[in-house]
């Protein structure tokens, strides 16, 4: 099973593929699409959209998983988040990929142990299940194979609580 995480965003769009054979889990590919706050916002959307198709193409995913924004005081920071989300989705459904959305404290929840955990931890955990020598750099790509990784427990939850039904 190979999965593409995505931490949304309009000028940083952190992407992480996972594999995943049998127990254990491989980092394939990450990084982040970056997109010039001076653009305008559908030139912007555009560059991320078309450099997220790229690495759906060469990275064949089986499933990807999208992290929801997180809706607090800053409307117009979600509403930023929730187009960064469309397009991720939007490059998924062209590939007829299915696509799975966790909210931020359900990755942290999956990846630490703790819906509270901060960025470093994350990092600190992605790197040990990954079996990576350094943390992943910068913090949304290591944000992205978190997501994949939240989905793969996701999946062997659901499969377990299949099996128990």
């Amino acid at each position: 099973m190979r999965v593409l995480g995505i931490d949304p965003g309009t000028l940083n769009l952190g992407y992480g593929v996972v594999d995943e054979e049998g127990r254990e889990m491989r980092m394939v590919n990450c990084g982040v699409l970056r997109s010039p706050a001076k653009l305008p916002l559908e030139q912007r959307l555009s560059s991320l959209y078309h450099g997220l198709c790229r690495v759906v193409a060469e990275c064949e995913p089986d499933e990807v998983a999208i992290e929801e924004p997180f809706v607090a005081d800053n409307v117009r920071s979600a509403l930023s988040l929730g187009r960064a989300q469309a397009i991720a989705i939007l490059a998924a459904a062209n590939r007829k990929l299915p696509v799975f959305r966790y909210p931020p404290a359900l990755v942290k929840q999956n990846v630490t142990n703790s819906g509270g955990s901060s960025k470093a931890q994350v990092q600190e955990m992605v790197r040990i299940q990954l079996g990576l020598s350094t943390a992943p750099e910068p913090s949304d790509a290591s944000d992205a194979l978190a997501v994949a990784i939240c989905h793969l427990h996701q999946r062997q939850f659901d499969c377990l609580l299949n099996k128990t039904r």
